[in-house]
């Protein structure tokens, strides 16, 4: 396993991180406040190709690796973790989905805008009362003679939910075969009977949207059920292992952002005659900190590789963002200690880092799922390996 960026890989982080830096870092701060939605920008990272970074060139993508991917989310979500979830969730959970499962029809007319970033997507499996256990869709697709589903429900908690054109949605569409019986649409804005919510007031990643979605009587077409009938149980579970990565680098990104604020801030903060970084309290808080991102770096990178490779990541990915995203909120805390009383106020931006840390932890599978993950992979690898 070598974890050795290419010259590639270098030109693509220091790209990310320019445009990081340039793009994104000057609106941060009042996009966090206002909640406005990055839309601007999300342009121009389609321009650029980090819409669909993973996605074939034949249907608009960039072709790159994953590796690249966990590169620039992390460098993106340093600055801004807003940022880094729309991109993710357009990548990971949108544009590899269609690419993986859609047909070739499906490609052309959806995964090219979505990949060159005219368009963005939104991936809509939570509901009001379905988090962790997504056997239990109570949205329902119901097959019409003319081969068209009428689809009612509700989903909840969706990111990029009221700017997305094109939203993949999991319903039941055969009641009585449980999750074997869940199917994958594709669902347009603006199909008659499709009504979009409140964008939420949230903790953190403020300027990404996230809202509810209602569906009355939608009528979806034959030519928008994405992969097979009955199939889209296994697509969720599939496209979340991909997804995973995404919010782990989200995490990563959090937490080596933070990290790098507060070392900065030990070389300009002075205390008994000397500056912080002379202090072993403070010492022994950097270690620390730099330890747990780093190995935070090297498990996203594990599972990028794995993924790259065309091997089992199911367990790499759980694990990355299990770590990742525990630590982001470890050093998040420990970023505003070192701070001291100015870590608190919004002047000195690490205060953002905690809130923003907190949702990497819940959303595309909480820590509580990530360990039932985990344990299930080993136990199968084990049995495996005893024959």
């Amino acid at each position: 396993m070598n974890f050795q960026l290419s010259e590639d890989h270098i030109a693509i982080q220091q790209a990310a991180r320019e445009f990081a830096e340039n793009e994104i870092a000057p609106s941060a701060v009042e996009r966090d406040k206002t909640g406005e939605f990055p839309t601007e920008i999300i342009q121009k990272l389609g321009e650029l190709g980090f819409m669909g970074m993973m996605v074939s060139p034949e249907w608009g993508g960039s072709g790159l690796d994953c590796v690249s991917y966990v590169l620039a989310m992390e460098e993106f979500s340093k600055v801004d973790a807003s940022v880094g979830v729309v991109l993710s969730v357009n990548n990971s959970l949108v544009c590899w989905v269609i690419e993986t499962f859609g047909t070739a029809e499906q490609k052309e007319k959806f995964l090219k805008p979505l990949a060159s970033g005219k368009v963005i997507g939104a991936y809509c499996l939570s509901e009001p009362g379905v988090g962790s256990d997504a056997t239990q869709q109570a949205t329902t697709a119901t097959l019409q003679p003319d081969g068209s589903y009428l689809m009612n429900g509700a989903k909840n908690w969706i990111t990029n939910g009221t700017t997305a054109t094109h939203y993949i949605v999991f319903a039941q569409s055969e009641p009585g075969k449980g999750h074997k019986g869940i199917t994958a649409f594709i669902v347009d804005k603006g199909m008659p009977g499709f009504e979009i919510g409140h964008k939420e007031d949230k903790l953190g990643i403020r300027s990404s949207d996230t809202c509810s979605l209602g569906f009355t009587d939608v009528r979806i077409p034959a030519d928008h059920v994405l992969g097979a009938v009955g199939q889209g149980f296994k697509i969720a579970m599939e496209t979340l292992n991909g997804g995973r990565i995404g919010i782990a680098s989200q995490a990563l990104g959090i937490a080596s952002g933070a990290f790098e604020k507060a070392v900065k801030y030990t070389f300009e903060r002075h205390a008994f005659g000397k500056p912080i970084n002379q202090l072993q309290a403070i010492q022994f808080k950097l270690a620390d900190m730099q330890v747990k991102v780093e190995a935070a770096r090297l498990l996203c990178l594990n599972a990028a590789l794995k993924k790259d490779a065309h091997e089992s990541y199911i367990k790499e990915a759980a694990m990355a963002k299990l770590y990742a995203s525990t630590i982001a909120n470890e050093v998040a805390n420990q970023a505003v200690q070192v701070h001291g009383g100015y870590g608190y106020v919004r002047e000195y931006l690490v205060e953002r880092s905690i809130r923003d840390a907190k949702i990497t932890e819940i959303y595309e599978g909480t820590s509580e799922i990530q360990h039932i993950v985990i344990a299930r992979q080993l136990l199968k690898e084990y049995e495996l390996q005893q024959g």
